[in-house]
């Protein structure tokens, strides 16, 4: 089960508690079948696109892909009869961008997070730097861009079917949050929501640790951790099950910024922020979590995305 600490606030969550369940599947009948980890560094490899003013690399899980951009000001993404919501996290306090969806333009400074509607839209980068959009495996034409794309060949049998949460309140529109918010005791990072993604901004951190580590796992739905400063470890086991020919060596990867780590369901993880100055983790999860959206608090823009249910 997971391993957290007392005064992680992880701990308050109602499936901090359940059995890991390794050997189960629906039904609680033994399975094979639970995916490999993926890593993508960025800082090493060539970008999957080059275009005016951008460099972007493209890697994926069952649900999402995570588009990477390098750009200049002037830079262009455009998305043409997009299906569904999704998002653009501009970190870097220095960056900027107009963001033009459905006949609709706003200025976005930079440390915020932005959703972006289905239909025509347009991203403009107006400074240099760098600029994350995470789209959902539903746009083909953007996950057939992947690296990775080999990993995800058909569906994921512990990952359910996709399905976007309820419509936001008051419709579609483009809705920008800034990141610049206080941490909090008793919640767990910066949250957000919206039809199609969580995501989870970590204030930078220094080493971790190793002593107060929370090693975990998830039933159903991956985990993609996106390192956009410092270094981390990544600490993975895969459980025994009865097959010992889908049994899996421990994993303990390094990996520096800007990179992804996807993390399999029911895969014990845990990773370690481990540069001497700042480590910057966003964690993403595609739909989104309903174990962090029941804690009161955590999800900073839950007024304007209902709930699932």
């Amino acid at each position: 089960m997971p391993m957290y600490e007392a005064d992680d606030p992880r701990a308050g969550l109602a499936t901090a508690g359940a059995n890991a369940g390794a050997n189960a599947g629906a039904g609680g009948k033994p399975t094979a079948a639970f995916g490999a980890s993926s890593y993508a560094r960025f800082y090493d490899s060539a970008p999957q696109e080059v275009g005016p003013g951008q460099r972007t690399w493209y890697t994926r899980g069952q649900n999402f892909v995570v588009c990477y951009s390098e750009v200049e000001a002037g830079a262009v993404f455009e998305r043409t009869g997009q299906v569904d919501e999704y998002v653009l996290l501009l970190h870097d306090a220095a960056m900027s961008a107009t963001v033009e969806a459905n006949g609709e333009v706003r200025e976005i400074g930079g440390y915020s997070i932005t959703m972006i509607p289905p239909g025509d839209s347009k991203v403009t980068a107006t400074s240099g730097g760098y600029l994350v959009r995470l789209i959902t495996t539903q746009s083909p034409d953007v996950a057939a861009k992947a690296e990775n794309g080999a990993h995800y060949a058909g569906p994921h049998p512990q990952i359910p079917p996709f399905e976007p949460w309820p419509d936001p309140v008051g419709g579609w529109k483009i809705r920008s949050y800034s990141l610049d918010i206080p941490d909090e005791d008793g919640r767990f990072g910066k949250i957000f929501r919206c039809t199609t993604f969580m995501v989870n901004v970590f204030p930078p951190q220094g080493p971790r640790d190793v002593t107060k580590l929370s090693p975990h796992h998830h039933d159903d739905f991956e985990q993609c951790s996106l390192a956009l400063e410092g270094f981390y470890m990544h600490h993975l086991r895969w459980p025994w099950i009865a097959n010992q020919n889908e049994w899996r060596d421990d994993e303990h990867v390094k990996v520096l910024s800007p990179s992804v780590c996807v993390i399999p369901p029911k895969v014990i993880h845990t990773s370690a922020p481990s540069d001497a100055g700042d480590n910057v983790l966003v964690d993403i999860f595609s739909p989104p979590r309903e174990d962090f959206s029941d804690m009161k608090g955590w999800v900073l823009n839950a007024a304007d995305y209902p709930r699932k249910g």
